[in-house]
C-alpha cells in the first residue's frame, strides 16, 4: 500500500516531449491530499469498527448472561413448583393419616363406651332383679308377720 510519503517523494524521469512537470506536480499534490484524507478516514472507520465490535461482544456476552439467567430462573421456578407440589401432597397424606387415626381412635372409644354401657345395663338389670327379690322377700316377711299377728 502506498503511503503519502511515497506519493510525495515520487520523481519521474524526464524525457523529451514528456508531461508538463508542473501539471504532474499539481496532480501529485492533489492526489496526495486526497490519499491522506482517505487514509485518515480509513483509520477512523477501522477505529469505529473496533469500538463497535467491542460493544457488540459486550452486548453478546450480556445477552448470553441474560439467557443463562432466564434459563436458571425457569429451572428454579420449576423446582419450586415441583417442591411445592410434593410438599402439598405430603401435607395431604399426613392429614389423611391423622384423620384415619382419629377415626380409628373414635371408633375404639365408641366401642369401649358401648361395652361399658352394655355392662352398666347388665349391672342395672342385676341390681333391679336383686331389688325386686329383696322387696319380694320383705313383702313376704310383712305378709307372714301380719298373718302371725292375726
Amino acid at each position: 500500500m502506498l503511503t503519502p510519503m511515497d506519493i510525495h517523494n515520487k520523481e519521474f524521469k524526464r524525457s523529451f516531449r514528456g508531461y508538463s512537470e508542473r501539471e504532474v506536480d499539481e496532480f501529485l499534490d492533489l492526489l496526495l491530499s486526497d490519499y491522506e484524507g482517505l487514509l485518515r478516514e480509513n483509520m477512523e472507520l477501522k477505529e469505529t469498527i473496533q469500538q463497535l465490535n467491542t460493544k457488540l461482544e459486550y452486548y453478546q456476552q450480556m445477552e448470553s448472561t441474560l439467557h443463562n439467567t432466564l434459563v436458571i430462573a425457569q429451572e428454579t421456578a420449576e423446582e419450586v413448583k415441583l417442591s411445592g407440589k410434593k410438599e402439598s401432597e405430603l401435607i395431604i397424606k399426613e392429614g389423611e393419616i391423622r384423620a384415619l387415626r382419629m377415626v380409628n381412635e373414635a371408633t375404639e372409644k365408641v366401642r369401649r363406651m358401648t361395652a361399658e354401657y352394655d355392662e352398666l345395663k347388665k349391672q342395672m338389670a342385676v341390681a333391679r332383679s336383686r331389688m325386686r327379690n329383696l322387696l319380694s322377700a320383705q313383702m313376704e316377711l310383712l305378709n307372714t308377720t301380719e298373718e302371725d299377728e292375726s
